[in-house]
């Protein structure tokens, strides 16, 4: 299973913004990025077809939609549907980031809809689950992550292949604060995470890549993408720039001591 290697990039960056960093991270990880690697950025819509024409031509690069409505058209003004995404290069789509939750104020059942119609569409789908610092204080974690789970999973047929889902482990508290999950907390929500995928799917909740987003940089990932069912990462601030994301691209696994 290759780690996968993603960035947000969030409401951040105009089109000339977006395609020079594009050229960089080709430029800097296209010709030695890792066997065991896949990278993946999710660009603002307006840069979506731009930064897929960057990455178009090598191997392992791919893009993918920050969000999308699950409806293939209609009068639903601002949003974007999975179709609109494929044909501007994208190959993978966002589901239930916290800022989604808790921001644009999507629920779990909206968001499990989403998912499963971004599958339905032919894009690879990561759901995003985590929980707040306050749920975190009332020991409320594994009672979090499955309600997501279970929710977000709802209507996925439990024969998908493993590779058109994946799960980010986002804790909301450590996403864009600085702060990282220790990780003994790390290993412990994924493995829980593990164990539900596994009830969810049996066998194949093996084969399904259960990703780390959190305040990840270079400096830390390569102890990060060393530990136990984590398959990967999904970077915001840190992705903003070529050269910081390319490292955490490249980082080497690190055991903890």
């Amino acid at each position: 299973m290759k780690k996968l290697m993603a960035a947000n990039w969030k409401m951040f960056k105009t089109w000339d913004e977006a395609q020079t960093t594009a050229r960089e991270i080709v430029e800097m990880a296209g010709a030695v990025l890792p066997e065991d690697r896949e990278l993946l950025v999710l660009p603002p819509f307006t840069s979506l077809r731009g930064v897929s024409k960057q990455f178009k031509s090598i191997k392992g690069f791919s893009t993918g939609g920050q969000n999308f409505y699950c409806e293939e058209e209609g009068a639903f003004t601002g949003e974007i549907s999975p179709r609109m995404l494929t044909d501007a290069g994208a190959a993978y789509g966002l589901t239930g980031h916290s800022e989604r939750r808790h921001i644009m104020g999507e629920s779990d059942t909206l968001i499990g809809r989403k998912t499963a119609y971004g599958v339905q569409s032919g894009l690879k789908i990561i759901l995003c689950v985590g929980e707040t610092d306050d749920e975190r204080e009332k020991n409320q974690i594994e009672v979090v992550l499955k309600r997501q789970l279970d929710l977000g999973l709802e209507k996925i047929s439990r024969k998908i292949s493993p590779e058109n889902i994946s799960i980010a482990y986002e804790p909301v508290w450590a996403i864009g604060t600085g702060k990282v999950a220790g990780e003994a907390e790390i290993v412990a929500a994924h493995t829980f995470i593990r164990k539900t995928l596994i009830s969810i799917f049996g066998n194949n909740g093996n084969k399904i890549r259960v990703l780390y987003g959190g305040s990840v940089k270079s400096s830390n990932c390569g102890k990060i993408i060393a530990l136990d069912n984590v398959d990967g990462v999904l970077v915001g601030g840190a992705s903003l720039h070529g050269e910081s994301f390319s490292e955490i691209v490249l980082a080497k696994r690190c055991e903890s001591n």
